[in-house]
């Protein structure tokens, strides 16, 4: 059977394939590193001359660099080897489950330059991504098929970007630098080995192409399959949507493709018979690129918006009030409308801004009015004046996409008011340029979207949410003072602030991976604790100890069998001495409530009783005192006489770590006992193969919703960790219990959209489609 005709997971492993797929690939790009580090020196050296009180850092970096050149290249080297070695033997290794291998000894944090160092080598496989995603899906099915049927994915594929980023990571692991000095050398690999990975990338591609591996075979999608969902958990898994890279208000789709444009172009070609002028937009249109079609879709939107306008006042009295209308009053120029948006946009009246934080009132009625009053005080007569239409088009569309923005979004309070003083800015916008409304790289929206998306949820409850509202103060301060009819300032701002945003981002993930690494911590103490009451409850069960022997083991003994479990796992030595401690101390309470007498109690066990003592802070003459009282407690119960037993000494007080407490403004308050419960099974199923990265909407008893965002799943309880949109945790919960929660209709998958100009675009579209379906039935009946 030819390659082309098997199905993959038929497939047998091809060692003579593997061993040629990887001489061509592994060697030129460990030389390519290789070369690279050695030039990396000299970097560094022109670094420091611009340094300032940094230049030592870098000077140091470079002779470190320079001592363990060869070093850098050898783990670099290797790295990549483990992870084909990985794939050679079937088994491979995820590129993930590395870095999350190396955070499993202890309890303590990672420092805050190592997660720098790990988010700055994720960053690199990301910029190697970017480019080569087509043939890197190729790559993974072909290898795939050569190493025997395996599913590959950018996770576990050996030669992926996740990978090299890994062993870039693994190179300068060992050395002594700066923490910015090794974000640079990762940062120069990023640039060196983008093209060379890229290139290498397509030749692999072709030789295995020649040499017969899938030639003509489809390639699948690089998302993580999923089984087709049962009936009952479609409303979850229909669609599983995740956040957008780069989602602070970058774009990567072309520019003139808003999601909501096709959708209602269609729609409007099958209703355009009923709209008044007969507009077709289907004549001359040159295809979905072509350069007729944003000037259609203006066309469009004027004769909706027109038509709307007419139905809201009843067509017959609206064309005999325009006719009037036309004979006595000119319309303003679009000079007069900018001076008079000016003098709104540096001073916005009262009621205008009470509008903006009143949901029932109309933002683009309210503009019109203000534009019409205002106008007096340029000396003309607001009763002789009126607005043109086109201009009344783009009043009419900023004014309604504010509208579903402020409504429908998370905007409340100061977030609010501040998205809010955009509206005047964009006005004149759509004024000087429509194609705002078409072209989804315009500068305006691209602010836009970056503005929202920092404003979104945004409540100021942490120092960075306060630091990103006073950046979007800042900004939008600056926008309302410099914005006259130039718009390079929105392209300026819009630069500025995404610097801002990334920067803000990265602390994000940092918190993220941190909120990670407390919670693993937290779960091997749970487990820790669980054990230790576990070995105590078993060995007294049905006993009856003496009070000092029962607080003994339950406080001192079970909190350093904690830390031992913690430290060195239950086959460490400390665990199985504190064990055998344990055991030696119930045989001798046993033997004295059997009253034996003339045994010197606990001699034996000193040793161990005194390491138990140091580990909760109790030393010399101190634990002498409490191992007297466990003593002379057990001569007292050999002879019978209780009023003899001492109590323990007052003990320093513990402090294992407690569980970190969930936020309260968002906390989600899970239905426990699942057991009893009724929830879907293929609900749990489906959630327990969410990939991390996705992001659900929890949905609160009072309806609020709020995005989280899959971060970590526990290895120990299969606890999935959700966190918000500034990476701390707020969500901790089983598969089961997120399915019950599926089945009351308090969690759904999060639907990420284009950011918020196109989304609000699509509910303006929505609201006009719904105001003039609902006045043709309304004419309909009458």
């Amino acid at each position: 059977m030819s390659p082309e005709q098997a199905d993959p997971s038929s497939s047998s492993r091809d060692a003579v394939l593997l061993a040629q797929a990887r001489d061509a690939f592994l060697p030129a790009l460990c030389d390519a590193f290789a070369t690279s580090v050695a030039r990396y020196d000299d970097a560094l050296f022109d670094r420091a001359e611009h340094a300032g009180h940094s230049q030592l850092l870098f000077l140091d970096g470079m002779r470190e660099l320079r001592r363990h050149r060869d070093e850098i290249a050898a783990r670099f080297r290797t790295q990549l080897g483990l992870a084909w070695q990985s794939l050679e033997l079937g088994a491979p290794v995820s590129a993930e489950a590395v870095f999350s291998g190396q955070e499993e000894t202890g309890l303590s944090l990672v420092p805050e330059h190592e997660l720098e160092s790990r988010l700055a080598a994720r960053h690199l496989a990301g910029a190697l991504m970017r480019g080569c995603k087509p043939v890197l899906a190729r790559l993974d099915r072909r290898l795939g098929w050569i190493g025997g049927g395996l599913e590959l994915d950018e996770d576990s594929n050996p030669i992926g970007p996740e990978h090299i980023g890994v062993a870039v990571h693994e190179a300068f692991a060992n050395c002594e630098l700066a923490p910015e000095v090794r974000l640079v050398l990762i940062k120069l690999c990023e640039r060196d080995l983008a093209p060379v990975a890229a290139k290498l990338y397509e030749m692999l591609d072709q030789r295995l192409v020649q040499a017969g591996v899938l030639p003509g075979g489809p390639v699948r999608s690089r998302a993580p399959s999923r089984p087709t969902p049962s009936r009952s958990a479609e409303p979850l898994f229909e669609q599983v949507a995740e956040e957008p890279h780069g989602g602070w208000g970058e774009s990567q789709a072309d520019d003139h493709s808003p999601a909501w444009a096709a959708r209602f172009m269609q729609r409007w070609s099958q209703t355009r018979g009923v709209m008044q002028g007969g507009f077709d937009p289907t004549q001359g249109q040159e295809g979905a690129g072509g350069d007729s079609a944003p000037g259609m879709l203006l066309d469009a939107l004027h004769q909706l918006l027109e038509h709307s306008r007419q139905m809201r006042g009843g067509a017959e009295q609206a064309a005999d009030d325009i006719h009037a209308a036309q004979a006595h009053q000119r319309p303003l120029s679009q000079r007069e409308m900018l001076s008079v948006l000016s003098l709104l946009q540096a001073t916005p009246t009262a009621t205008l801004r009470a509008a903006i934080g009143d949901e029932r009132e109309s933002l683009s009625q309210r503009l019109k009015s203000e534009v019409l009053t205002n106008a007096s005080q340029l000396g003309m007569d607001p009763s002789s004046a009126r607005l043109d239409p086109k201009d009344e088009d783009a009043i009419d569309l900023v004014g309604m996409l504010f509208d579903v923005m402020l409504d429908e979004r998370d905007l409340a309070g100061r977030p609010r008011e501040l998205i809010g003083r955009l509206v005047v800015p964009f006005v004149k916008v759509a004024l000087l340029d429509r194609r705002m409304f078409v072209q989804k790289t315009h500068p305006a929206r691209r602010l836009l979207n970056a503005l929202a998306e920092a404003c979104e949820g945004n409540q100021g409850e942490s120092a960075a949410e306060r630091t990103l509202l006073a950046k979007v103060e800042e900004i939008i301060e600056r926008l309302v003072a410099e914005f006259n009819e130039n718009l390079a300032i929105f392209m300026t701002l819009e630069e500025e602030f995404r610097d801002f945003l990334n920067q803000h981002h990265r602390r994000v993930e940092i918190t993220e991976r941190r909120t990670a690494e407390i919670q693993r911590g937290q779960e091997r103490l749970e487990l820790a604790r669980a054990r230790a009451q576990s070995e105590l409850a078993m060995r007294t069960e049905d006993m009856q100890l003496p009070q000092a022997v029962g607080d003994f083991l339950r406080s001192p003994w079970q909190h350093h069998v904690t830390l031992a479990l913690l430290r060195d796992g239950e086959d460490g030595e400390v665990f199985v001495e504190a064990m055998a401690l344990a055991d030696g101390l119930l045989d001798e309470v046993a033997e004295a409530q059997r009253h034996i007498v003339g045994k010197p109690w606990l001699q034996a066990w000193q040793p161990g009783l005194r390491k138990v003592f140091a580990s909760i802070g109790l030393h010399g003459d101190a634990a002498d005192v409490a191992i007297s009282a466990l003593h002379d407690t057990l001569q007292a119960v050999a002879d019978a006489r209780p009023e003899l037993e001492k109590p323990l000494p007052e003990l320093p007080e513990l402090a294992l770590p407690q569980p970190a407490a969930v936020e309260q403004q968002s906390a989600i308050e899970l239905v426990a006992g699942t057991d009893t419960l009724d929830f879907d099974h293929a609900d749990a199923d489906h959630i327990r193969k969410l990939a991390i990265g996705t992001w659900l909407d929890f949905i609160d008893k009072d309806g609020r919703v709020q995005a989280g965002k899959l971060s970590w799943v526990s290895p120990i309880s299969s606890r999935l960790l959700f966190v918000n949109r500034r990476g701390v945790r707020f969500c901790v919960a089983s598969p089961e219990e997120l399915a019950v929660m599926v089945r009351l209709g308090r969690l759904r998958m999060h639907v990420a959209d284009d950011g918020a100009f196109d989304s609000a675009m699509q509910g303006v579209i929505e609201r006009l489609d719904t105001s003039v379906s609902q006045q043709q039935q309304s004419v309909t009946l009458h």
